[in-house]
């Protein structure tokens, strides 16, 4: 068997790391928009709206667009979705409000509405409009555990409101999840900063990090302090493979990975192996991929254990890994990382097939794939015990996945305490973050009205 190179950083030209991590999606000119918004039916009964986890009126600001309005465009959006500039570059528009779109149907060409939500956004923001007003000081003091999508989401809501909002967050920067998860060239030149300080800039927000749930902050202090606590947590751990040799050096987790891609300032000082094998079938897998070729990867392969159609990734999103030089391997499940010296040599795995009753099962045939490095990316999870669950037990309620049972309001089976985001529903959308945030700074508001 020959031996793979080592893992090295500088694989690339110095010019090429800047080019392959450039805005994946250029954004449109004023010309391009106008055109663009004038392919909107503006349907009445819009069924792009109701495809939108925030609900925002799309045909009204798309009307706005055509209008050269952009500046009441973009308050639409933001009303409803405050992060609607990193939702208008992540969102999978292609399975929900473009999905929807009267004209997909009749001409498979969508509106595309992402680009022209990102067009209204973006000139918002470059001309630091604040569109939000607070409201005069209620007094109420409220804690949002997680500065990622859900708890500034919940956050901006209440400080809108005339509340005061004290945001704990366990790592060195905001933004959770559009921070430290998604693909370098989905959210460039610091977007995810700037739009932290766009939320922030309202007012009545404060920050502190290096706040942990469970470790420097507790959630039975944080109900007597506060009037309410919003607890944002994200995902806190990784699905494991549960086989031989998933702890040898170079196997690393996606999301670690992509983490660190995502805060290097210099990103020809990581480290990739040539040939790069991802075990998944999300988001995740997908960008790990794309990104290990970025940085210099000769062979990188993407191994799923179902089909194309199973995969959580959309069909787009695989096209993108494909047409970047990614290899897609369907109808497979690890079983085993073989070693060389201590080092990661080739993944073996078994096909599988989907049995008389529907289930996968492994058809006893297997193959071998070369590799210098494995990723992880099989899913994340949320596990209570990591925040300190003892002191939790019998005073919350949790679904039998781990995470926080939550009514439809997002209010925990403690009164004052709400939850959102990937800790209730694990879906790793930053949409579907923001309206769990909205809701429940709605809910809060509604109960500290009432007292």
């Amino acid at each position: 068997m020959d031996v793979p190179a080592d893992i090295a950083s500088g694989r690339l030209p110095l010019r090429d790391y800047e080019t392959n991590f450039e805005d994946a999606t250029p954004p449109l000119s004023r010309k391009q928009a106008l055109i663009e918004a004038a392919r909107c039916y503006y349907c009445y009964d819009a069924p792009c709206m109701e495809a939108c986890p925030t609900g925002i009126d799309i045909p009204s600001f798309i009307a706005r667009i055509a209008a050269d309005n952009v500046k009441g465009s973009a308050t639409t959006i933001l009303e409803a979705n405050i992060m609607g500039g990193t939702c208008a570059r992540v969102c999978p528009t292609e399975i929900l409000c473009e999905q929807a779109c009267v004209r997909t149907a009749q001409e498979q060409k969508p509106v595309t509405i992402g680009s022209l939500q990102r067009y209204a956004t973006d000139w918002l923001f470059e001309r630091g409009i604040q569109p939000f007003t607070r409201a005069e000081p209620t007094g109420r003091k409220i804690a949002v555990v997680g500065a990622g999508p859900a708890g500034l989401s919940c956050a901006h809501g209440l400080a809108v409101l005339g509340h005061e909002v004290t945001v704990f967050e366990a790592r060195p920067k905001p933004g959770g999840l559009n921070e430290y998860g998604i693909a370098a060239y989905k959210l460039t030149n610091d977007f995810a900063q700037r739009e932290v300080d766009f939320i922030l800039s309202v007012g009545g927000i404060t920050i502190e990090h290096g706040k942990a749930l469970g470790r420097d902050i507790h959630l039975a202090e944080l109900r007597a302090d506060y009037d309410a606590v919003f607890l944002g947590l994200g995902h806190n751990a990784v699905n494991a493979l549960m086989i031989e040799g998933e702890g040898l050096e170079g196997v690393v987790n996606a999301v670690d990975f992509i983490a660190e891609l995502r805060q290097a300032a210099d990103k020809s000082t990581l480290p990739i192996g040539r040939r790069i094998v991802v075990i998944g079938g999300g988001n995740t897998a997908v960008d790990a991929a794309i990104q290990s070729k970025r940085l210099g990867a000769e062979d990188v392969t993407i191994v799923y254990r179902r089909g194309p159609d199973g995969m959580s990734a959309t069909h787009m999103e695989q096209e993108w890994a494909q047409t970047s030089g990614v290899r897609i391997k369907h109808w497979a499940q690890p079983r085993q990382v073989i070693a060389m010296d201590g080092r990661v040599r080739e993944v073996e795995f078994e096909y599988t097939m989907l049995n008389e009753e529907g289930r996968l099962t492994g058809t006893g045939e297997f193959f071998r794939v070369p590799a210098d490095m494995v990723f992880k990316a099989i899913g994340q999870c949320f596990v209570p015990a990591s925040i300190g669950a003892g002191e939790l037990n019998g005073v919350l309620e949790f679904r039998p996945d781990g995470r926080f049972a939550v009514n439809e309001d997002r209010q925990t089976s403690l009164p004052n305490v709400f939850a959102g985001g990937d800790c209730v529903a694990g879906i790793d959308l930053t949409v579907s973050a923001v309206q769990d945030g909205k809701l429940a700074a709605a809910a809060i508001h509604r109960q500290l009205s009432a007292s």
